[in-house]
């Protein structure tokens, strides 16, 4: 197994300082080492100056400024740009990977049809537990693998993007992340960068192979702010206008594919599940049915109002763009 994987981990806030750092040690103490450590900046001078200093004398861990806009996104176009290893890999800033995670993506290379290789999320709540009435069918509010994914190693529509990796030659097809979509720190909780750019790869080769292989896990830290009613509400709207724009650069036939099937099967299961719970006196049941009929019509009222917007200006990406940053530097799925 000799693939060469490069990590990049986008970074935007000192409040996060103690999870980078888990995030980079968790890296490093792979059992398949990465070729390289990218810690991409965003538009934050004193994180980039500390991260410089920390990791100084530190091999094979580089710190880098986004050299485009503002956003996780243009973070990682700069990270791909800088980066030297056939494959790319991302983590996020507030997750730890287990030690076997680059291995099991290296195995999924081993076909060479096979373009994106995504793992396994899963919660690591600050609370110490899963809020009952949060079911697990809206893990993805919280950036994790959500129930209603199929076990082992599958073919997916789109990887998500906080535990995922690319062949370099997927970014050569597709060019970059749509910069219009993905978040802005904590300023624009949007998402699915990933979704539109997997689909967008699939268009331009139609024969790539896309998989997630759930023994590539992580653990990504939710904070309370993130284990409340409030926040899952702002996200699940925030998912919709998402979603539209999605739909909008790449049609909503193959844009709302996966949501169709999870909408009409598996939340009418956690629906029931839920109801059943609740009537055989089992904590949280009526709570978790409840938050998906909310998640569901609020993520509607976000898609209504983005298509909206998205008529008047939707995301923006070249496919020149990694070319452009990579001169400048010198260098956040669903089954298919």
């Amino acid at each position: 197994m000799n693939t060469e994987i490069s990590v990049v981990v986008c970074v935007y806030t000192e409040d996060r300082w103690a999870d980078i750092l888990a995030a980079v040690s968790s890296v490093r103490a792979q059992s398949l080492a990465a070729l390289e450590i990218l810690l991409v900046v965003d538009h934050n001078l004193p994180l980039l100056d500390r991260l410089a200093k920390e990791y100084k004398e530190t091999e094979g861990v580089r710190v880098l400024a986004n050299a485009g806009p503002r956003g996780l996104s243009a973070g990682r176009n700069t990270g791909i740009a800088a980066s030297r290893g056939a494959v790319i890999a991302f983590l996020d800033d507030d997750a730890v990977a287990e030690r076997e995670w680059l291995r099991h993506f290296a195995e999924g290379y081993e076909d060479p049809r096979v373009l994106a290789v995504g793992g396994r999320t899963l919660p690591a709540w600050e609370s110490g537990r899963r809020p009952v009435w949060f079911p697990e069918e809206f893990d993805w509010v919280v950036g994790c693998t959500y129930r209603g994914l199929p076990p082992g190693r599958v073919r997916v529509r789109n990887v998500l993007g906080g535990n995922a990796s690319f062949r370099r030659t997927a970014f050569d097809a597709a060019g970059g992340f749509a910069t219009g979509i993905g978040r802005d720190g904590d300023k624009r909780p949007l998402g699915c960068e990933e979704t539109e750019f997997c689909i967008r790869l699939t268009r331009a080769r139609p024969d790539a192979v896309l998989i997630v292989d759930d023994r590539s896990v992580i653990h990504h830290r939710v904070p309370a702010a993130r284990e409340r009613f409030r926040y899952f509400r702002a996200r699940a709207y925030a998912e919709g206008l998402s979603k539209a724009l999605v739909a909008r650069s790449v049609g909503a036939g193959k844009g709302l594919e996966s949501e169709r099937r999870y909408t009409t099967r598996v939340l009418p299961v956690g629906i029931g599940r839920g109801l059943r719970d609740a009537a055989l006196g089992r904590p949280g049941g009526a709570g978790r049915a409840g938050a998906i009929v909310t998640g569901v019509l609020t993520a509607a009222g976000g898609y209504v109002l983005g298509s909206v917007r998205a008529r008047r200006g939707g995301a923006t990406f070249s496919v020149g763009e990694i070319g452009e940053i990579g001169e400048g530097t010198g260098g956040e799925g669903a089954a298919a």
